[in-house]
């Protein structure tokens, strides 16, 4: 069964009040020894009560004597440096609900920027949005569009990281296959018919006006452009 939970303010009935202080007392004076056995530290716990004439003590007078003495005697900066009363941990604590408050303000802040902007995305008409509405999307639309160019650029890289060719690699080269006795029967035969048409190309007869005169000789033009030295002769 789960424990109900207690409302920390002060207990106006006497008896009741009795009661708590003498459960709390014992569970606290159980929590310190626990302590200094686990974690091996010096402790001591001195407590009054308002009906009791003498302070509660742990572990003994002279115990709690020695520990507080040797807290005493160190420097005044030691004593302080985590020492912490009612004040301080009420201010400790206000400090660290409005930290957590301004945090969640920041996330509601966010998420109803994240919808105005997909609203915007639907369809819906922003010449209603104020300026801080405005400037928060504005915001918000600059930072997700650097995550896609973020993106794409990480993208890009490693594409031409994976298209690039490692050095060590052993690239096979070309080698010239030795051509068969047949190819080069073929090449010969090829370049044997072409002198042959060269030969009768140059012994055929063209027509000149109305009659068939052989095609002059190359060594037989004397016109003076083909000469080199003209017209230097």
């Amino acid at each position: 069964m789960a424990r109900k939970k207690v409302k920390l303010a002060w207990i106006a009935n006497d008896s009741t009040r009795r009661v708590t202080f003498k459960k709390r007392k014992r569970g606290l004076i159980k929590k310190v020894s626990e302590l200094a056995t686990l974690c091996d530290v010096k402790a001591c716990l001195i407590l009054y009560g308002a009906q009791e004439q003498h302070p509660s003590v742990w572990p003994s007078f002279h115990e709690a004597a020695r520990v507080l003495n040797e807290f005493r005697s160190m420097p005044e900066m030691e004593q302080c440096k985590k020492m912490m009363n009612q004040e301080g941990f009420l201010f400790q604590r206000i400090a660290k609900l409005q930290e957590q408050l301004r945090k969640q303000e920041r996330e509601n802040r966010e998420l109803e920027t994240s919808l105005l902007m997909y609203e915007g995305l639907a369809g819906r008409s922003l010449h209603d949005v104020g300026i801080e509405d405005a400037t928060s999307l504005a915001w918000m639309v600059e930072m997700k569009t650097q995550l896609v160019y973020d993106r794409m650029e990480h993208i890009r890289k490693e594409h031409l990281a994976s298209r690039e060719v490692d050095p060590k690699m052993h690239v096979p080269q070309t080698v010239a296959m030795e051509k068969t006795p047949m190819q080069v029967a073929m090449e010969e035969l090829q370049r044997q018919s072409w002198f042959m048409e060269v030969g009768s190309t140059s012994d055929q007869k063209v027509k000149f006006g109305s009659g068939d005169e052989a095609l002059p000789p190359y060594s037989a033009h004397c016109s003076p452009w083909l000469d080199p030295y003209f017209p230097l002769n």
